[in-house]
Parts: C-alpha cells; sequence; structure tokens
C-alpha cells in the first residue's frame, strides 16, 4: 500500500534507537538465537512489595475512574512535597502535574511551545528522542557534541556559542542517558550565568535518574542550583528509574503555571488522565520508605565496577566509568577500521554494534542515534552473571577483528 496518505512530518522523524534495538533483541530471542540484551532502559528489579501494596489496595477502594487530567490531589500533594523536601523547591498545586511517563510531559512541553524553525539545544551524547521530538514539531535541534575528555558534559563557552535569536531550550539530562555524566551544581551555575543575559530561553531539565548516583555524588537541577531562573526551568521527572516503575508510566513535571496549564490542556485532547491506580502507587513511591533506592543503588555501583572493569581489558575499547543513571558508553574508536572474520569492514560504530549482534549475540545500542560517535551503549541494569557472560562475548567479537 502507498503511504502518500502520511504527513510530511513523518519524513522527519527515525523511530526511537534503543527501542529498535531492544525489539530487534527481542525478536532474535524470541527465534531462538541466544541472546544477551543489555539494550534495555529500564531497572531488572521488582516494583517494591509497599507500592504494590498501595494499587492494590486503591483497586480495592474502587480508585479505577478517570481522575483529574493534570494527576490526583494526592499525587499532586507528594509530588510537591518531593520538590520541597529533596530539591529545596517550592511549588504550587498550579506549577506541577502527572502525566503518562515523563516521555509524554517532555513532548507535550515541545508541542506547547515550540514553532517552526525554534532552535533547541541539546548537548550529545543525548537520549535519542529529544532530537525526534523537536523536528516533530517542525522545530530544529541544535546537537553540541561534548567530549568525552569533558565528561561528555557541556560548558558555558559552548552553550554561548550556540545560542541564536531562534534558540527556545536549552534541555539538560543529568544523570545523563547514555553516559552517565552528572553535572554539578557548579557547573549548573556555569550555564545558568549563560543563561541569565538571554532571558527568552526556557529549560527543560530532565532528572528522571536524579536518585541513581554513584561514589558520593550529590544531586543537582537547576531551578535549585540558579535561583533566578527558576520561572523559566521545566524539570521533568518520574518513578520509573528510582523505583523500577517503568511499566506503570507516570511522570511528573514542575515549572511555570502557565506552560504547565499548556501541558495540561493538550494532554486533555491526547492521553488525558494517567492510569488512576498508577498514580496510587506513585503517590506511595514518593510518600512511602526509601531505603530501597539507595541499597539497588549500590548494586547497580556494583554492576557498574564490574562492566566497566572488564571493558578496560577488552583491545580496542575504552570506558569512562559513570557517575549515575544505569549506562555505560564505551567508545569503539580502536576498531573502526578492522575487519570482521567474514571481510567486512567496521566503519562506524553501527557497523560494531550490528557485528556484535550477528557474531555474539549482545544487543546493545549503536553511538550515533545519541549524537555521539564512535560509542555504543550497554545497559548494565542486568545481573553481574549476565554482564560477566557479556563481557566474555564482546571480548571474542573484539579479538576476532584484524
Amino acid at each position: 500500500m502507498s503511504s502518500s496518505y502520511l504527513a510530511t512530518r513523518m519524513k522527519t522523524v527515525a523511530p526511537s534507537a534503543s527501542g529498535a534495538a531492544a525489539q530487534r533483541a527481542r525478536a532474535l530471542a524470541a527465534a531462538g538465537r541466544d541472546i544477551i540484551n543489555l539494550t534495555a532502559g529500564e531497572p531488572d528489579f521488582d516494583t517494591p512489595a509497599h507500592i504494590q501494596q498501595a494499587a492494590n489496595d486503591a483497586i480495592a477502594r474502587g480508585e479505577t475512574r478517570y481522575t483529574n487530567v493534570d494527576g490526583t490531589d494526592a499525587l499532586k500533594r507528594a509530588i510537591i512535597g518531593k520538590f520541597a523536601r529533596e530539591n529545596g523547591l517550592d511549588y504550587s498545586p498550579a506549577e506541577v502535574m502527572a502525566g503518562t511517563g515523563a516521555k509524554q510531559l517532555i513532548f507535550n512541553a515541545f508541542l506547547a511551545t515550540l514553532d517552526v524553525g525554534d532552535e533547541v539545544i541539546i548537548p550529545a551524547p543525548c537520549w535519542v528522542s529529544y532530537p525526534e521530538m523537536v523536528k516533530l514539531m517542525g522545530g530544529t535541534p541544535v546537537v553540541v557534541p561534548c567530549s568525552e575528555n569533558a565528561g561528555f558534559k557541556l560548558d558555558a563557552e559552548q552553550l554561548a556559542a550556540a545560542i541564536t535569536p531562534r534558540t527556545k531550550w536549552l534541555t539538560l539530562n543529568t544523570p545523563n542517558n547514555p553516559s552517565g555524566s552528572v553535572y554539578s551544581e557548579a557547573e549548573l551555575q556555569a550555564l545558568g550565568r549563560v543563561l541569565q543575559d538571554h532571558p527568552g530561553i526556557l529549560v527543560m531539565t530532565d532528572d528522571i535518574y536524579e536518585h541513581i548516583l554513584f561514589d558520593g555524588g550529590r544531586f543537582s537541577t537547576m531551578a535549585a542550583a540558579v535561583p533566578a531562573l527558576r520561572d523559566r526551568v521545566l524539570t521533568i521527572n518520574g518513578v520509573s528509574k528510582a523505583y523500577s516503575m517503568t511499566g506503570w508510566r507516570i511522570g511528573y513535571a514542575a515549572g511555570p503555571a502557565d506552560l504547565i496549564r499548556a501541558m495540561k490542556t493538550l494532554q486533555s485532547q491526547s492521553t488525558s488522565c494517567a492510569s488512576a491506580v498508577s498514580q496510587a502507587a506513585a503517590v506511595e513511591a514518593l510518600n512511602g520508605p526509601q531505603d530501597l533506592v539507595a541499597k539497588r543503588n549500590a548494586e547497580f555501583r556494583d554492576r557498574r565496577d564490574l562492566i566497566v572493569g572488564e571493558l578496560a581489558t577488552i583491545p580496542g575499547l575504552s570506558c569512562l566509568s559513570p557517575q549515575g543513571a544505569f549506562y555505560v558508553y564505551p567508545s569503539c574508536a580502536g576498531l573502526i577500521g578492522k575487519r570482521t572474520p567474514e571481510g567486512t569492514v567496521i566503519r562506524t560504530d553501527e557497523d560494531f554494534v550490528a557485528y556484535l549482534l550477528e557474531s555474539q549475540g549482545v544487543a546493545v545500542v549503536a553511538g550515533s542515534p545519541y549524537g555521539l560517535s564512535p560509542y555504543f551503549r550497554i545497559s548494565f541494569a542486568v545481573s553481574e552473571e549476565t554482564l560477566r557472560k557479556a563481557a566474555a562475548r564482546i571480548r571474542t567479537a573484539c579479538e576476532s577483528l584484524q
């Protein structure tokens, strides 16, 4: 069938690269291949029992109907309490909302604010969906490569150079997907000083990995680090990563009341409210005991140390140790130009990732969709046994190249 009926905008947007890699891995496994899937951006832990119980209790109380579009009063109170308790930020109910995952709220924010030609500064490596969402709205993603030597982080000089009269947003993701880099308060303040000279620029800070930090690292978010910018910062967060609730689909946002109101209007005409049962579970996640977060972080840290240590001994690969999140972003620059046993030249990180999957059954995500090559992303949200097995296969693949 012809696709001539599709909107022109569909020519500008690509499917999620990480989602496509995960789907390919699942398809091969379903077909009987022995696949180690390191593509998934979700914890392998179960949702904590007290959160599951809160959902069960909500069902028993009959809380299975529509709620307010922007979230139940109980969830909005929990969101406000979380920002006050953990980030020192004071928000009113009109400045917060919940949605069907952090991703929907980011989409809503861009849809509410971007006109054709508006620019969004996106430090790379970046989550694969930011540039695609911007393009879908008719905007222009301004992807700024941030080198490994700089810890994969944007500095004030780069930010100043990227700003033009069309700049509408700066996006920040800390801890970062895919690199695991974390911006310090001082680094955010340096960026903030640049932004104070450009009052028309909004800041979106995606804090979804806020609680997954290592080595005594401290989390800082732009609205708290630079109070002068508070009224033009949209802070995005959710319960997916910290509380192993990816499938519950609850994200939340805090920001200027007029922007939140516009996002709520868009949501009212698309998905409407998030699941009532999931919202009840999210209230318990935010208000309930937090001790499991630290315990699971310790397990993530051990997994990080394991995979970083293994990668350091594999010829052709190098890898910074991430400060947060549950990904490593190794460089495969030392393998570019080599040949597979079948004679195929590895010219890009995408070539290497394809070779790794076909030859060894290890599924990872190429670095190019994240805006920086030649790298690839490994999720270490899997067991240590799985990571050891994967590392052995990666070693075999690399040592087989000539």
